[in-house]
């Protein structure tokens, strides 16, 4: 049965923007090396539609100096397995399935025949998987920016956690790990 992980990079006041802060190469390595291991990824659709970016080609004139770790991304995210929950889709990018219907029935469906790790992407996908009592660990790299306002991890739920494990990586940034209580 596969474990669904929710992991996010994180404000240190709790918001998750995309558009603000990046990981940097310690921690983009870090994300290389983890989506190599990844037996899936399970996003919603706002953050399927910003990931497809790594479906084409655009990311080799991004950062040139380091083309190489993009290369390696962009090909171990391709070549996971997506399912993507919309109401709203009607068709998604290759290695890539659209989830309808009942989420609960679809993503427990989905771990049954699944072994490994499950990515989940996306705060309100989070917050509804949370509340289903579905997600099996957090997942919170924490890194030293603090935003003001926008989409917070913790979208709304409010899941007892127990801290299961913390690590650094690179200069600054913290992986919290959490698991239900």
């Amino acid at each position: 049965m596969a474990k669904l992980v929710y992991g996010m990079n994180v404000s240190l006041d709790g918001y998750v923007d995309h558009d603000k802060f990046m990981p940097d190469a310690v921690l983009f390595r870090h994300f290389i090396a983890q989506t190599h291991t990844l037996s899936g990824s399970l996003y919603g659709r706002r953050l399927y539609e910003l990931m497809q970016y790594w479906d084409g080609d655009d990311w080799d004139q991004d950062r040139p100096s380091d083309l190489d770790d993009l290369r390696e991304f962009a090909t171990a995210w391709r070549a996971v397995p997506k399912w993507v929950v919309s109401s709203t889709l009607t068709a998604v990018g290759p290695n890539a399935t659209l989830v309808k219907g009942d989420l609960a029935t679809a993503v427990r469906d989905l771990k049954a025949r699944t072994a490994g790790v499950i990515e989940v992407g996306g705060t309100k996908l989070a917050r509804s998987l949370s509340d289903l009592g579905l997600i099996d660990e957090y997942q919170v790299y924490l890194h030293p920016v603090v935003l003001g306002s926008g989409a917070p991890y913790f979208a709304g739920f409010r899941p007892n956690l127990r801290l299961a494990a913390d690590e650094r990586i690179g200069d600054s940034v913290i992986r919290l790990t959490y698991v239900p209580s």
